[in-house]
């Protein structure tokens, strides 16, 4: 094959694999994240001691299928490329490595194929075929407004391990071992599970005086759960009048570079922000 053809077998399988603003490339995504789920359901039922037992065969068969279709596919990301550590050194291509080696390493290390079900986070390429970024900008201001609360959050949990610690005790002279309050560490432990409204139910007092404290430490819950949301909401609320108005830049072109790799280039660029490579038209 001359040159010339086989850089257009290049860019053109390059486009299929990275890309998703084409009809072919959108297509191989989708049919790249059926094969991940159908993959994670067998992983997932391999661990059916029962179903494993009736359908061994059948599942590993399957399993090795799609390991070797996820080599060929990781093969060919490499292969396309023009500096193919940039892929293996970034997010996606760790993550597409540690969803393929799992079964191979089961031939030497028993058991250990299970972890195939890492492919789970492959999933997230669902983010670019669908043109999902677009709604990062909400997820951003979301993590600005946890990022803004978190002083105020800290000083509240500690305000709250602070009354565990005291109701704990508290607890503990009142009951004592015969209701299961056998130490202060197991009364501090009731008390959390009390306060955050979870009620295992595996220590409960039994004394009238330790259930009333037990009644305030329920109702004292339902106003404990609420004071950090209100804390949050408030600077989220902030946070979206700080950038309304303001310009995300948020692209949705989904073309990448197949000389760095980078993406969320602007819709009909010819070239690519990071490099100067010419991107694929």
């Amino acid at each position: 094959m001359d040159k010339p053809k086989k850089r257009y077998w290049k860019a053109r399988l390059h486009e299929i694999i990275y890309e998703a603003d084409t009809p072919v490339g959108k297509l191989f995504d989708i049919i790249l994240l059926v094969t991940i789920i159908a993959s994670i359901i067998l992983v997932m039922l391999e661990s059916v001691k029962t179903f494993d037992t009736k359908y061994h065969d059948f599942l590993n068969i399957s399993e090795w299928v799609i390991t070797i279709l996820f080599t060929l596919e990781y093969i060919a990301r490499l292969i396309t490329v023009k500096k193919p550590y940039k892929y293996v050194t970034s997010f996606y291509g760790i993550i597409d490595l540690l969803s393929t080696i799992p079964k191979y390493i089961s031939l030497v290390f028993g058991g250990i194929h299970a972890l195939a079900a890492l492919r789970a986070l492959r999933l997230l390429r669902i983010f670019r075929i669908l043109k999902l970024v677009r709604y990062l900008g909400a997820s951003n201001t979301l993590l600005k407004a946890l990022k803004a609360s978190r002083v105020k959050i800290s000083v509240f949990l500690f305000t709250v391990i602070i009354i565990a610690i005291i109701l704990g005790t508290i607890m503990y002279l009142i009951e004592g071992d015969e209701a299961g309050f056998t130490s202060i560490p197991a009364s501090v432990y009731w008390c959390i599970v009390t306060l955050t409204t979870v009620g295992y139910g595996d220590i409960s007092p039994a004394t009238p005086f330790g259930q009333f404290i037990a009644s305030i430490v329920m109702i004292l819950g339902y106003g404990i759960i609420a004071v950090p949301t209100g804390i949050v909401s408030a600077e989220y609320a902030t946070q979206t009048r700080a950038s309304k108005g303001k310009d995300e830049n948020v692209q949705l072109n989904s073309q990448s570079c197949s000389n760095c790799l980078s993406e969320k280039h602007r819709d009909g660029a010819e070239f690519c922000y990071n490099c100067g490579e010419k991107l694929h038209p």
